[in-house]
């Protein structure tokens, strides 16, 4: 079906309860859920849906865009009242704005901002499972903080990306990778201390976050060091990828800068 009018519908997300945005047999998507919530507010109205791009299972979005194609011409602040009032807590939209019908989300120029929370030391508060991974063990977090700006820039990124396809490109820039001590997220259920991995760059690779924050995790602990890093990520690495991932829960789509 041909639709006549496209909307970018920026909205944020809780992930924690979902498999995931892509829609799944026998799980409980992002995707599923916005559009099982627009079929309320557009009865009897045809439509489709398509996301910014995937995230994982337990991933959350501080930012995140979902490219509406309908049949009719949208009243903007009707719309996203009617689509809050039929999302579920884990959802809220916060704007709608017209695009031209040939725009494609997926596939325009784009800048993300990805965050990573952690701690470290005496086991967090149940309620923190959502945002903030906890770290046994004690990290060096200056050696981190170190190991963390060697991302930034033109590298290799083979080892930091799992079942790539004959065509995936390992070559990508980033444009700043750092850990800062958390002062975004806050409540009184987390520990005094936390931190935040800051990566941000036009494209990343499947897991390619968790990876490094894996990684950095190993530095920390003392398991690796710089020259290992630095070591990963130039073209002659041996090209296997790192094995340890870092649970989901942590990571954040902070920011999406879109091209509109």
């Amino acid at each position: 079906m041909k639709y006549s009018f496209s909307y970018i519908i920026k909205i944020q997300f809780l992930g924690f309860r979902f498999s995931g945005w892509q829609k799944q047999t026998n799980a409980k998507t992002l995707h599923d859920m916005v559009d099982k919530s627009l079929s309320f507010v557009f009865e009897g109205v045809n439509y489709k849906t398509i996301g910014v791009g995937r995230t994982d299972a337990k991933v959350s979005a501080n930012c995140y865009y979902v490219q509406l194609f309908t049949e009719s011409v949208i009243d903007k602040v009707l719309f996203i009242k009617s689509l809050n009032s039929n999302f579920s807590a884990d959802f809220k939209a916060l704007s709608i704005q017209q695009v031209d019908r040939g725009f494609n989300v997926i596939n325009v120029d784009k800048v993300k901002e990805y965050h990573y929370y952690f701690s470290f030391g005496e086991k967090n508060h149940p309620f923190a499972a959502p945002f903030l991974v906890n770290v046994g063990e004690n990290l060096n977090i200056d050696l981190m903080m170190k190991a963390a700006n060697l991302f930034t820039g033109e590298h290799y990124f083979h080892k930091y990306c799992t079942k790539p396809s004959e065509y995936t490109v390992f070559k990508r820039i980033i444009e700043s990778c750092e850990i800062v001590t958390n002062d975004i997220l806050k409540a009184n259920f987390f520990p005094e201390t936390s931190y935040v991995l800051k990566v941000r760059g036009k494209g990343f690779l499947r897991y390619q976050i968790r990876l490094m924050m894996a990684t950095l995790f190993e530095v920390g602990k003392g398991n690796l060091d710089l020259q290992f890093i630095e070591a990963s990520l130039k073209e002659d690495n041996d090209r296997g990828f790192m094995r340890n991932i870092a649970p989901s829960s942590g990571l954040q789509l902070f920011n999406i800068e879109l091209d509109l």
